[in-house]
């Protein structure tokens, strides 16, 4: 019975790589005008959210959200959220429905197929290269200049021990949202490590629990407050992981 489990979960995993690629094949031309220049970027997100969603609902899972606040039109914000799972990225998607940029790893540029396109949407950090990050930061300010929103998974990764409930924040998102005087968007991924986590064997259909927490003013703030600021980011999500507001 455990082998047929595991056999079924390893399937249920291969899909899952297919629904990210069949999305991609099937919109690749409009891709490839899409991502020819920035302009065209908010058509290329209408596409990125459409391949997020087949993948969230082609896997069996269902997404309930909780908002305190909703991220308004023709504003740009600083997403954050913990990060657990290759599904963040899709959930995110799925959730905010106003064009972002991600900051996020290089490695997943090596995806085939997806990997193209990420090289050449999202800021990518080398997170062993002191000069990539101060790069990224750099083009995140240029892209939060056009009126994007940026979205940062503020641990730098998912953390190496499965048993830390939520790593320390980095202090880059917090710098660019002073900076720029945008506000903090806080959120709370409930169960994507559950459902999707990095361990082979793992996980399967079910519900995937949002909550969007009340945004975090950052004007008037000076850079000297960023300790504080991702302080108390980091507290309204430990809290939230902690205790769930909702089933």
């Amino acid at each position: 019975m455990r082998f047929i489990k595991s056999a079924a979960i390893l399937l249920w995993r291969i899909w899952f790589y297919i629904l990210m690629i069949v999305p991609i094949v099937i919109m690749l031309p409009f891709l490839i005008v899409f991502t020819s220049s920035e302009k065209f970027y908010p058509q290329f997100f209408i596409c990125a959210r459409i391949w997020a969603k087949v993948i969230i609902f082609g896997m069996g899972f269902n997404i309930k959200v909780e908002a305190e606040e909703f991220p308004e039109r023709d504003k740009s914000y600083m997403l954050v959220a913990n990060h657990a799972s290759m599904l963040d990225i899709m959930l995110m998607l799925s959730v905010i429905k106003q064009p972002f940029v991600f900051i996020g790893k290089k490695e997943l540029g090596r995806i085939p197929v997806f990997g193209f396109f990420y090289r050449r949407t999202c800021i990518l950090v080398d997170r062993s290269n002191q000069r990539s990050g101060m790069e990224a930061f750099t083009e995140a300010q240029r892209r939060l200049q056009q009126k994007n929103s940026v979205c940062i998974f503020p641990e730098g990764g998912v953390p190496d021990d499965q048993s830390v409930i939520l790593d320390q924040f980095k202090d880059g998102a917090f710098r660019l949202a002073i900076e720029h005087q945008i506000p903090i968007v806080p959120i709370t991924f409930h169960d994507n490590k559950k459902r999707f986590s990095y361990s082979t064997f793992t996980g399967g259909p079910g519900k995937l629990r949002v909550k969007i927490h009340h945004f975090i003013d950052t004007k008037k703030l000076e850079l000297t407050c960023r300790k504080d600021l991702k302080e108390r980011t980091h507290k309204i999500i430990l809290e939230e992981l902690k205790n769930p507001s909702f089933t």
